[in-house]
């Protein structure tokens, strides 16, 4: 059962602005991971589905979040079908995200009252997901679909949707303040946030570094 509330979850999305979307098949390695997001301010987290076994590594990290990092919200990712999703749920997850938009994945994650964002590339499909109860809709691969002026010309007919976006987002003030001053609710980054030498080389703090300075960015291009 989820730890958070669907709308502590997308409150929490707003007012973050960033979630990290990472995967490892190794349980220390993403402790670390998480710990260091956390330490750098990050409060919404997204494990994906994307290796054998992830759920089992989900599974430890959710039993070791509750305990070390109280206040992180951590949540599924790289989800395309309802029963995936519902196992994840049973699991804990706190909310659902998916590269595509499946209506089932919006029965089994409206029953249980938790957040899902499906994956969108098209003003229907934005559309639609809003129709199916996504407060926060995902736009991916947000760096082919159009970029930032993609999000600027959704919003002009469509200013309630609030956009996450996925997929060409850089942990840089030129890349991170053209998206929101674009109009974006949140963002996703994933390898950008998390550079090979840095994993390879256990560099945590450096993680925790760009988490900060992201958040920064952030919270300074919403004040202009």
């Amino acid at each position: 059962m989820a730890k958070f509330s669907r709308i502590e979850v997308y409150q929490a999305m707003i007012n973050t602005g960033a979630i990290p979307i990472f995967y490892h098949p190794d349980i220390e390695v993403a402790k670390q991971v998480v710990k260091a997001c956390y330490e750098g301010g990050i409060r919404v987290f997204e494990f994906t589905n994307r290796g054998d076994f992830a759920q089992e590594v989900f599974t430890e990290l959710m039993k070791w979040a509750d305990k070390e990092c109280p206040e992180m919200i951590l949540g599924i990712g790289s989800i395309v079908d309802a029963p995936t999703a519902a196992l994840y749920i049973q699991l804990g997850a706190n909310f659902v995200v998916g590269p595509l938009l499946n209506p089932d994945i919006f029965k089994v994650c409206n029953r249980r009252q938790v957040a899902y964002s499906p994956g969108c590339a098209t003003t229907t499909e934005i559309g639609y997901a809003l129709e199916l109860g996504a407060e926060i809709v995902k736009v991916f691969p947000g760096g082919n679909v159009g970029g930032p002026s993609f999000v600027k010309n959704i919003k002009s007919p469509m200013p309630w949707s609030k956009i996450m976006i996925t997929g060409g987002v850089e942990p840089t003030e030129e890349n991170l303040s053209a998206w929101f001053k674009a109009g974006v609710t949140c963002v996703g980054i994933g390898s950008n946030l998390f550079p090979k030498e840095v994993l390879k080389n256990r560099e945590w703090t450096k993680i925790t570094e760009l988490c900060r300075k992201s958040l920064m960015i952030i919270t300074n291009t919403r004040r202009l």
